[in-house]
Order: C-alpha cells, then sequence, then structure tokens
C-alpha cells in the first residue's frame, strides 16, 4: 500500500491575514510561490502513481512550483465554501458571535453562488477523494499527491483515519507543506504532518 502524500498550497495574501479563504481565486504571495518552490526536493525522486490538484490558482501553481508531474484537477478538493463567512477573519466573526466554531457551527450562506458547507458535507467530498484515491493506494506503485487546502485537507484526514469531520480541526495545517498519511499493520496512521524540506 502507498502513501497519500497532501500537500497544501503556499502563502497567498488572505491566508497571510488570516481570511476565509473558500472559493475566491487568488494567487500566491511571493512568499507562497517561493514555499512551493521550496517543496521540489520532496518529490524529485518520487513517482506519484497520481497528482490530484484543487482547480483554484493557488493549488496548481504549488503543484507546478513544486516539481509534481501534471496534475488532474478535481473539483471535489476545492476549499471549504465559507459562504457569507468568505474573506472574513475569526477575529472579525467573534466580535458577533464570539463562541463560533467553523468545525461545529458551520457558515450563513453568501451571495455569488456560495451557499456555505458545513463539516459533514465537506467531508462527504473528501470521502469521494479518498475513495478516488484508494485503489490507486492499494496498487503500490507509488504515492498518490493531493495539492489542496487547509480547512479541506484536515478533514480528509479525519476522514482517512475513521474520524468524524469536525475532528479536522485537531490537525494545524500550515502553508507551503507536505504531509503524508500512511498505514502500520494495516490501520490509518499519520506518518508525517507539515514537513518542509
Amino acid at each position: 500500500m502507498s502513501d497519500l502524500l497532501l500537500v497544501r498550497h503556499g502563502e497567498t495574501e488572505w491566508s497571510a491575514s488570516g481570511r476565509h479563504t473558500g472559493r475566491t481565486d487568488i494567487p500566491l504571495t511571493q512568499a507562497g510561490e517561493e514555499q512551493a518552490a521550496s517543496l521540489a526536493p520532496c518529490f524529485s525522486a518520487l513517482s506519484p502513481a497520481l497528482v490530484l490538484a484543487s482547480p483554484l490558482r493557488r493549488a496548481v501553481a504549488t503543484a507546478e512550483l513544486a516539481g509534481l508531474p501534471p496534475a488532474a484537477t478535481d473539483p471535489d478538493l476545492h476549499e471549504w465554501d465559507y459562504g457569507g463567512y468568505e474573506g472574513v477573519t475569526t477575529a472579525d466573526i467573534h466580535r458577533t458571535r464570539p463562541h463560533w466554531s467553523l468545525w461545529t457551527d458551520g457558515v450563513p450562506p453568501g451571495g455569488d453562488g456560495r451557499p456555505g458547507e458545513d463539516a459533514a458535507g465537506v467531508g462527504a467530498r473528501a470521502d469521494r477523494v479518498l475513495a478516488r484515491v484508494a485503489p490507486v493506494l492499494a496498487e503500490g506503485r507509488g504515492p498518490a499527491v493531493l495539492v489542496a487546502h487547509g480547512h479541506f485537507l484536515r478533514v480528509l484526514t479525519a476522514r482517512y483515519l475513521g474520524l468524524p469531520p469536525q475532528d479536522g480541526r485537531l490537525f494545524l495545517l500550515r502553508t507551503g507543506t507536505v504531509s503524508a498519511l500512511s498505514t502500520e499493520h494495516g490501520l490509518p496512521v499519520i506518518a508525517a504532518w507539515n514537513t518542509r524540506p
């Protein structure tokens, strides 16, 4: 069984300032480009069996700058739809909802076709991605690589480990990092987390 490698895209202006960045398609900052390019040594000796990326340009650019083979895009790898909280910081939300948590409370609908998601909805997308990569991992021909977003990858990690989606809150994930999900004695484990070369 091969490992599942998770790559969180490099820094963007909004991730640097703590703004919820779901479906807004913003580019990497210069620092984010440097983070992405610095990941190339992680992949130089690997031959991934599959590379999938979110369609958003910050993920696609990270995959390219990290030297990964061309990635197929998968809309299920989109970041959490933050609805009415798109572009808003948690600190700003707490001014009117002091006990709000993304993980348990979800988000209000937003305009422009952003209805918002709760943890269960993101978890359903993560489950579809895991089902798609499972046969590739089982073949053992090399790792599968997912290039996506912080909150989504945290939920996917929870689901991989058999935990409920809201337990993604337990896995802080930094920009421009690589993490590895693996197995030990047939059980799912985290083999590496938030690594950089």
